[in-house]
């Protein structure tokens, strides 16, 4: 064996007449230094800190989840407590799949095969556009304080074509849990539009479907679990360049969708087969029994519609959205916390006015947003057309203090009333 004074640490090299101190293996052949100790003492300990963080998760309620969701989304009750229950559920199996994993590496090996593992239950939303199905999943990860990412999957091509890969989803998420692949790896990604996705007809084409069913089996190893290769820098891969390593196991994908024409589909299984007979059930024409997407919906509905099998398989949650109607959007422009009517008064105000919408302009908007069938999407559109002469030519917050918007502003285009700091109301 080696004079003690004549070895090195087998880490640094440092010897040891540089080092505090110098620890042998038992065997004698190899030493680790007082610095090495420590480093390796801080390495293992900022590991432990981040498998505390995932394993100290905190869950709100489904209860709690839904009355913070009332406080951003009016109305879609049923959607509402199915989201709630079910990112209360995916989340509480993390935090028990990762105990069960620590238990059985503490006790032994086997005690952890044996372990139950709760699988993944990712959620499908159907509903019309303007419905509220973002706002749902942004307002989720905000109360759940996980790293969020939406795709649109018009956007989203196989491999080898113009477009973006279905990699590139997770590269969003990563990025917005900058660059932390343990933060991201329990996040939550919405992909809208996967209605889009949809075969045009059940018959398999001989050309190729590049948007379609082809992007539908690319995102099914994703949207299960998967060690995925993400490009850092986004765009296609290539040999030369060095990828990140995501696993989606514990990533909840929410998909979203009008499904324009499923009801129809709905309603055939229904309404079918017809009996003949004096005991028939006579079904008019004209009759369009109303749709309950949470409850009528079933995988062969979606795989009719042009969705594969696979794919629906991976969706096993299934929650509808009305439609809103004028009352409902009177609401939305005024109740939530961020409404667009309170978006507004703040604005005014950093500029030192009040501004002030009565009921008739706020049911004028909403009776308008109606028409223009895009839902609460409607409401913005009509809101920044009208409001942006009047922010154009602002008042002089030196002379006037309150700004009233009458129905009249919306239909006539007529100015609003401005309130003189000392005078009496008059029309401008």
């Amino acid at each position: 064996m080696k004079e003690i004074d004549m070895c090195a640490c087998s880490f640094c090299g440092r010897p040891q007449k540089a080092a505090k101190k110098l620890i042998a293996s038992p065997n004698g052949d190899s030493f680790i230094c007082d610095d090495c100790i420590r480093i390796c003492a801080d390495i293992i300990k900022e590991e432990n800190m981040k498998l505390k963080v995932f394993k100290d998760l905190v869950i709100p309620s489904p209860k709690e989840i839904k009355k913070s969701l009332d406080g951003y989304v009016i109305g879609q009750e049923q959607a509402k407590k199915v989201l709630s229950v079910a990112v209360f559920n995916h989340y509480k199996r993390i935090n028990y799949n990762y105990h069960n994993k620590i238990n059985g590496k503490k006790n032994n090996v086997e005690q952890n095969k044996n372990a139950l593992e709760l699988e993944k239950s990712n959620i499908l939303m159907i509903g019309p556009t303007g419905s509220g199905k973002t706002l749902l999943v942004k307002t989720l990860a905000k109360i759940l304080d996980v790293p969020f990412a939406i795709a649109d999957a018009t956007t989203l091509t196989e491999a080898g074509y113009v477009g973006e890969d279905v990699e590139n989803v997770l590269l969003k998420l990563i990025q917005n849990a900058d660059y932390d692949i343990e933060k991201a790896q329990r996040g939550i990604i919405y992909i809208d539009e996967i209605d889009k996705l949809a075969r045009k007809s059940e018959n398999r084409s001989l050309t190729r479907d590049v948007g379609g069913e082809g992007v539908q089996q690319a995102l099914l190893k994703i949207i299960e679990s998967t060690i995925a290769s993400v490009p850092p820098q986004g765009g296609r891969k290539h040999p030369q360049q060095e990828m990140l390593q995501i696993d989606t196991t514990n990533i909840l994908f929410i998909c979203g969708g009008a499904f324009v024409g499923l009801d129809k589909i709905i309603n055939k299984r229904k309404l079918s087969p017809v009996s003949i007979g004096f005991n028939a059930t006579v079904n008019r024409k004209d009759e369009k029994p109303k749709v309950d997407f949470t409850n009528d919906v079933q995988p062969d509905d979606l795989v009719k519609y042009g969705l594969i099998p696979e794919f629906v398989g991976r969706l096993p949650i299934v929650t509808g959205l009305d439609d809103l109607d004028e009352k409902a959007l009177q609401k939305i422009l005024v109740e939530p916390k961020n409404s667009l009517i309170k978006q507004y008064k703040q604005m005014f105000k950093i500029d030192g006015l009040e501004i002030e919408f009565d009921d008739e302009a706020v049911a004028y908007v909403s009776k308008q947003a109606i028409e223009l069938k895009t839902g609460a999407r409607g409401i913005r559109t009509i809101m920044e057309n009208k409001m942006l002469e009047l922010m154009f030519d602002l008042p002089d917050a030196q002379i006037y203090k309150k700004i009233i918007i009458t129905k009249d502003f919306f239909e006539k285009g007529e100015k609003p009333i401005l309130i003189k700091k000392e005078i009496e109301a008059e029309a401008v």
